[in-house]
């Protein structure tokens, strides 16, 4: 379904521009349907219990970013298809490797260590550049890609191996500080001064948008994993004062105050993108202009930052809701997973990958109909980029095999052995009759 609505309207974006059908029309489904046939096989034979949903809903995303990319750019149409097609190996791939998810726990501090080297990549000389203002980027020969689209995986992977494992001894503090309690300084500052070292990076580097996500993460986590509105609180409290800071200190984090309290009186500047994406979104109505007979060329990042403004022009109010309803969906799944897992580790994970989509998706579509100030980050499936969509597929991967675990931990489904699991037995059966062949021969 999620592959005939994409060609359907890929079909309807090429009628509106050029008032002819594609001639690829037929290639294109055909390849869309491989693609996504083959990431469902693999579900239903690597995971057979996961939920349902995620990956057709993540799909449909998928295509409705890939269709109003085409609409804007063929070129960058070609390269979101190459990088759907590695976003989809890779999904597979992790779903082959990562079996037995709570193994994952062992490797806490390596996902530290993974994470903190990709957060400082972009700060290498020769390998980093900066794009946008912001310097997140690296170069490596013809590949240009954003290391903390993976450092998050990396970090919510740390992040939930040491809190399962610390939750506890946080959660009983008794040392007092005035109305709360507080824990052992040898429980929590190692988290914090990962999560800290994390936010500086992204601040020095301009990444807001990062900073913002993984300050609600590490909060959340933490939250979910000692079961403390206090640490909640003292979060909201500590967001408030950082925000304060960042006001006064930096004059980029001014501007883009100042842009979204007021976009038009800054038209011919700053606000220029903003003030654009509000008139397609009122030019867009209810109903929409339809695919192909919008201006989204008019929002100088209609790829990646306001695709959600080109979707709402020429797909209405009612395109716009499609998406932001697929989003609830999905971080619906995920708190459902989440609620089902037994485990901490697997508990915390499934929230903290929830925790990734739900707040990247708030901060950009909230950042592009003015109800957060606008920060440079993607919305996950949809926008145009390569680091982006693979780490999403990859985050769509674990969140699939821990439905799957609990789904063979309830008893819902067989707990067949794993593929590995297969070729281990496999390979045993085949030694044995060699042995019982030798044997038979003297």
């Amino acid at each position: 379904m999620a592959g005939l609505v994409t060609a359907g309207a890929y079909t309807l974006a090429s009628l509106g521009q050029n008032a002819v059908i594609p001639s690829r029309i037929l290639p294109f489904l055909g390849l869309m349907l491989l693609l996504l046939v083959s990431a469902h096989v693999a579900v239903r034979w690597l995971a057979s219990g996961a939920d349902s949903t995620l990956l057709p809903v993540a799909a449909l995303l998928n295509g409705l970013g890939y269709v109003m990319i085409a609409r804007l750019s063929e070129r960058l149409a070609g390269l979101q298809t190459t990088w759907t097609f590695i976003g989809i190996a890779v999904f597979i791939a992790v779903l082959v490797f990562v079996e037995r998810i709570n193994d994952l726990s062992r490797y806490t501090w390596h996902f530290f260590a993974a994470g903190a080297g990709l957060l400082l990549l972009p700060l290498v000389p020769g390998l980093g550049f900066s794009s946008g203002g912001a310097r997140i980027w690296v170069n490596l020969g013809p590949i240009n890609f954003q290391p903390g689209e993976f450092a998050k995986l990396a970090l919510a992977l740390f992040f939930a191996g040491y809190l399962a494992e610390r939750g506890r001894l946080i959660s009983t503090s008794t040392r007092r500080l005035g109305p709360f309690t507080i824990p052992e300084a040898r429980d929590l500052l190692p988290l914090v001064a990962a999560w800290g070292f994390s936010v500086v990076i992204m601040v020095g580097q301009k990444d807001l948008g990062s900073s913002l996500l993984f300050f609600t993460l590490f909060v959340v986590m933490v939250w979910v994993a000692t079961e403390k509105t206090s640490y909640l609180v003292i979060g909201l409290g500590l967001f408030v004062v950082a925000c304060v800071v960042a006001y006064n200190l930096f004059d980029h984090v001014q501007t883009r105050v100042a842009v979204w309290l007021d976009p038009w009186s800054r038209y011919d500047g700053k606000g220029y993108q903003i003030a654009q994406a509000m008139f397609a979104l009122g030019n867009g109505g209810v109903t929409g202009t339809g695919l192909g007979r919008g201006l989204p060329q008019r929002i100088p990042e209609a790829k990646n930052d306001f695709i959600f403004a080109a979707i709402g022009e020429e797909m209405g109010l009612l395109g716009a809701t499609i998406v932001l309803l697929s989003f609830m969906v999905i971080i619906g799944a995920g708190l459902r997973i989440a609620l089902r897992t037994q485990r901490p580790f697997e508990k915390l994970l499934a929230t903290g990958l929830t925790t990734i989509i739900g707040v990247q998706a708030f901060i950009i579509i909230g950042g592009v109909i003015r109800v957060v100030p606008l920060t440079g980050i993607t919305l996950p499936f949809v926008s145009y980029g390569g680091s982006s969509l693979v780490a999403n597929y990859a985050l769509l991967a674990l969140l699939i095999r821990l439905s799957d675990v609990s789904a063979r931990r309830l008893g819902e489904v067989p707990d067949t052995p794993m593929l590995s699991e297969r070729w281990a037995a496999r390979r045993a059966r085949k030694r044995t009759d060699d042995v019982t062949t030798e044997v038979s021969d003297l």
